[in-house]
């Protein structure tokens, strides 16, 4: 199968995964000779007829973001401005960026997932378009530039695993997924975050089901993956983050301590470096975070939340209210700088509770109407 590296192994199924049979859209699309010169001749066209090009950019960015993919099909010189870093820098400016949550949701009775979109207040927009491709589970999943690349991950087929190095963007403003380049390294349960607009891939597990050690990063601008420094050990089951422009790698097992690692380790793009401290988390569950804060939620305790502040280097623990069942695993989510947390199990009545780290004392916790419609497995917030 072409994109995928096969070995006959047996892997546990995860709650985690596409299912979908849609055609593959490409992001190298040849052009025809014919309409070079149309095509050409477009991209001197202004944005908008009698206009200069600064105020007309000023003037798309006012549009609504619920109208985003109908401006899309206008012409070509809107979708290219649409799809640029120019657009969503216009609309920071003139204040006009809206936060969407983009949840990936279980259907019902365990039949596959979807991702669905909510606004700030709850309400529900859409569905998104199912991505290309197989079945996956353990996959990643970035936001960078106001896209969602989902990476890598396992299909399942039959008793057969396939593991993928193969790389999906979701346009949120043209509501439409495109191929990326592959991975350089086909994994699984790996971490992977956005620093200084590049994404990095961390560790995972490979094509036989063996532990890795190696690191990559992909540069959107090029559509390039290139491999960097390699952790000291291998490491799977991980989570990565962002601090201060360095890379922080956090949870899982390595293959060279018993049980679960609280070492942390930290990519310095600027040496290219790694080290380490031992000052971590185990068997993180979620994580998020909002501004100088690591937000975790280890399973051994679902009721806790563990907050690393990394200006004094500390951790401290802020208990959950308990509602509805006990036996309720969350999902983090992030919507105007607080923290959501949604149900990971089917629980009647259940609240989605939300944090606030700026509240005054005693009055962190409330509840929000945000709600996906079923288990939340997975949610990230973009901004366009």
């Amino acid at each position: 199968m072409p994109g995928f590296m096969c070995e006959t192994k047996q892997f546990p199924k995860s709650q985690m995964y596409f299912s979908n049979n849609v055609k593959k859209y490409s992001s190298h699309r040849k052009t025809h000779p014919h309409i070079s010169h149309h095509v050409h001749h477009d991209i001197y066209c202004p944005l908008l007829s009698d206009l200069p090009d600064d105020v007309a950019k000023n003037c798309l960015a006012l549009v609504p973001r619920s109208n985003f993919p109908a401006m899309g099909v206008v012409c070509k010189q809107w979708r290219s401005f649409i799809q640029s870093k120019d657009f969503i820098t216009v609309r920071k400016q003139i204040r006009k960026l809206e936060e969407w949550l983009y949840t990936l949701t279980a259907d019902t009775k365990g039949k596959g997932s979807h991702w669905e979109v909510l606004d700030c207040v709850g309400n529900k927009y859409q569905r998104l378009p199912q991505m290309p491709g197989p079945q996956k589970a353990e996959f990643g999943v970035v936001v960078i530039n106001g896209k969602l690349l989902v990476m890598g991950g396992y299909l399942v087929d039959e008793g057969t695993g396939c593991v993928s190095p193969a790389v999906y963007e979701y346009h949120s403003c043209l509501n439409r997924w495109i191929m990326l380049s592959n991975m350089n390294v086909a994994r699984y349960d790996f971490a992977c975050t956005e620093v200084n607009g590049l994404v990095y891939a961390v560790g995972g597990h490979g094509v036989g089901g063996e532990s890795l050690s190696s690191a990559e990063v992909y540069n959107p601008e090029k559509n390039e993956w290139i491999l960097i420094e390699s952790l000291r050990r291998p490491r799977w089951g991980c989570f990565a983050y962002e601090f201060k422009g360095k890379v922080y790698i956090m949870g899982g097992r390595s293959s060279f301590t018993i049980g679960n690692s609280r070492f942390v380790d930290i990519y310095d793009p600027e040496t290219h470096s790694w080290c380490e401290v031992k000052n971590g988390c185990v068997m993180v569950t979620t994580h998020a975070v909002l501004g100088n804060k690591l937000f975790c939620m280890e399973w051994k305790n679902q009721r806790k939340l563990a907050i690393f502040d990394s200006d004094d280097c500390l951790w401290k623990t802020v208990p959950v209210p308990v509602t509805g069942s006990s036996r309720i695993r969350f999902q983090f989510g992030i919507i105007d700088e607080k923290l959501l947390l949604f149900s990971m199990e089917e629980e009647p009545g259940y609240r989605t509770l939300m944090y606030d780290p700026n509240a005054a004392p005693g009055l962190e916790w409330q509840t929000s109407a945000i709600k996906p419609s079923g288990s939340c497995l997975c949610s990230v917030t973009i901004k366009a």
